[in-house]
């Protein structure tokens, strides 16, 4: 059975840092690409970053770069997403998400985590104070 259990939400102070975890079990890690997605209320939800755990390489949507830093440990099947600098509008419900590497890279914009992902978590709420 495919899980995504993410981690790490809570409420911080504007400026203040989180990390988020998601665990994944079920499918193999190494052949995946994972992302952590985030939607506020009102909102569109939206692709933060991603990263293939392959090779690590990771992608960032625009409100991510240079605040957060995603990375992943094979041995653990995790992945983290480091957020620093944070700031009101990064609020909502921060979910991880998996979809096979071969596929993630097929989309035109995976570079930004327009993606459609295959399995979800549930999501873990952050919540930043002003």
């Amino acid at each position: 059975e495919v899980q995504l259990q993410a981690f790490g939400g809570g409420l911080v102070q504007t400026g203040g840092s989180l990390r988020l975890s998601c665990a994944a079990s079920g499918f193999p890690f190494g052949d995946y690409a994972i992302g952590w997605f985030r939607q506020a209320p009102g909102k569109d939800r939206e692709g933060v970053s991603c990263i293939v755990n392959s090779d690590g390489r990771a992608y960032y949507g625009v409100s991510a770069r240079g605040r957060f830093i995603i990375s992943r440990d094979v041995a653990k099947n995790t992945v983290y997403l480091q957020m620093n600098d944070l700031k009101p509008e990064d609020t909502g419900v921060y979910s991880c998400a998996a979809v096979k590497r071969d596929t993630f890279l097929l989309y035109k914009d995976y570079a930004t985590c327009v993606v459609t992902m295959g399995y979800w978590g549930k999501g873990t709420q952050v919540t930043v104070s002003s």
